[in-house]
């Protein structure tokens, strides 16, 4: 039974889907959002404009759309949050002054969050930040991977770790090269 004191909660914030303080607090600004969310093998940008009667999505970005630019390596890791944010920031360019939306991802220095941030950045997009979060450009361009691809070269484990990149015949090793180009394919675009 009740305590006649207790409040029953939202349906979504029993289930840890909502945290409606912090959503009141993006809303409030007044500014469009810029949603982020990353699974295991995608991260969707949606720029969010709220209305009472519902939310209004303006335009929806996903890392899967690198491929058709002629992305070969895996579309969850840093360095496709990079081109995934650098690609909505270019394609966005009516939006104007923005705040970043990361739900109840939990945020650590490093991760592919702000890497997502600092590609919507380096594309044009006005959103506050600090630059105490902005990861180095060699994590961004994917040098970590290379490394670590260099140092598993000849064992079970490489083949286990980078079976999609041997799927798309692509060699980790030249990530960052590979990175590169798609950037400047992003930038012209």
């Amino acid at each position: 039974m009740k305590d006649a004191g207790s409040k029953l909660q939202l349906r979504r914030r029993r289930e840890g889907n909502t945290h409606y303080k912090l959503r009141l607090g993006l809303l409030k600004s007044g500014k469009t959002r810029v949603v982020v969310r990353k699974s295991l093998n995608n991260i969707v940008i949606q720029f969010i404009n709220y209305s009472a009667d519902g939310d209004n999505v303006l335009m929806t970005i996903s890392s899967k759309q690198l491929v058709k630019l002629g992305w070969k390596a895996h579309t969850g890791n840093i360095p496709t949050a990079y081109l995934t944010g650098l690609l909505a920031a270019k394609t966005a360019k009516e939006v104007g002054d923005s705040i970043l939306d990361v739900g109840l991802s939990g945020l650590t220095k490093g991760c592919a969050l702000f890497a997502v941030l600092q590609g919507l950045v380096d594309g044009g997009l006005k959103i506050s930040y600090s630059k105490e979060v902005l990861l180095s450009p060699e994590r961004i361009s994917g040098k970590h991977i290379e490394d670590y691809a260099k140092s598993l070269k000849g064992t079970p484990e490489f083949e286990k770790q980078f079976s999609k990149y041997k799927k798309n015949n692509f060699n980790p090793e030249e990530l960052s090269k590979h990175f590169n180009e798609i950037k400047q394919k992003i930038m012209k675009g």
